[in-house]
């Protein structure tokens, strides 16, 4: 994820908006109710992001959501990666040498799964290799937990949000049972709303810091805003919390990407609902969540 400037809004709503907000949500957030905790890429501080490891890890920590990223090759499968280029956490450069910029795009499934994802972590992660959707999937439901996946780069990749429902379906994360553990979120506002209108039961996410103003709009088609913690403040979380989502509850907000404790209390005083985290154990202490 990257930071996205935050749009100005008016001191109108932000004052009114905790007025707004269902009693529930208030008196959840005056006793200090305490935000979910997502591992960010899997455990990443401490295993290869967006790896099978990340995911493994952050469940022997007992963190019960992991949020992942999603891109798609050259032979037009979905792999588990965060940016577009293979350099920064693969050996794509020593691999294929004649190769630059290593763009995911331009690499079929088969040569990214001959890539080492782990070394550049740490000589324990050798080896580990970048997983396929289907791959990252099937170990966050082997290990009982939910899922905040990011469609990342969709202007990329035409057509993704249905293949990556596709997947979602074959793997049958879009069965009742699995709905209610699956959130997709996009920074592209246009891929949320494909989202929503092929699937309506997923519930959504649109990362960044939209104006206020602006909402309305988007609480058509998404169940959360999720912004930068460095964009936020007890008036825009209650901003947002006053508009009803898409499925008919007050949106929520997740904000990222927290690796202190001291943000994380920070921004748990904002009312926020989730906190994406590097660090979920330190988050997790931090805050008291469960």
């Amino acid at each position: 994820m990257h930071a996205r400037s935050v749009a100005a809004t008016t001191s109108a709503l932000l004052g009114t908006a905790t007025l707004l907000l269902p009693a529930s949500d208030v008196r959840a957030v005056e006793v200090g109710e305490p935000p979910t905790v997502i591992a960010h890429r899997g455990a990443s501080a401490y295993a290869p992001e967006n790896t099978l490891a990340a995911v493994d890890k952050a469940a022997g920590l007992g963190i019960r959501w992991v949020e992942n990223d999603v891109q798609r090759t050259r032979d037009g499968k979905l792999v588990v990666v965060h940016d577009d280029n293979l350099r920064r956490t693969t050996d794509a450069e020593e691999v294929f040498p004649d190769r630059a910029p290593w763009k995911v795009k331009n690499f079929t499934a088969a040569e990214i799964a001959r890539l080492d994802a782990g070394s550049w972590f740490g000589p324990a992660y050798a080896g580990a290799r970048v997983p396929t959707l289907e791959q990252y999937v099937r170990r966050v439901d082997r290990n009982h937990q939910k899922l905040l996946l990011e469609i990342k780069n969709p202007e990329l990749y035409p057509g993704i949000e249905q293949q990556t429902l596709k997947v979602l379906a074959n793997e049958s994360w879009l069965d009742r049972q699995h709905r209610s553990k699956l959130i997709v979120q996009s920074f592209s506002a246009d891929t949320v709303r494909t989202v929503h209108k092929l699937k309506p039961d997923v519930r959504t996410g649109l990362l960044g810091t939209p104006n206020v103003a602006d909402l309305p709009g988007y609480a058509q088609f998404t169940d959360q805003i999720n912004p930068s913690h460095s964009t936020i403040s007890t008036g825009y979380v209650s901003a947002v919390q006053a508009f009803t989502g898409a499925h008919g509850k007050p949106l929520e907000v997740f904000t990222w990407t927290v690796n202190d404790a001291t943000t994380a209390r920070r921004v748990a005083r904002y009312g926020v609902d989730g906190i994406i985290t590097n660090t979920p154990d330190v988050v997790r202490n931090a805050v008291g969540a469960p």
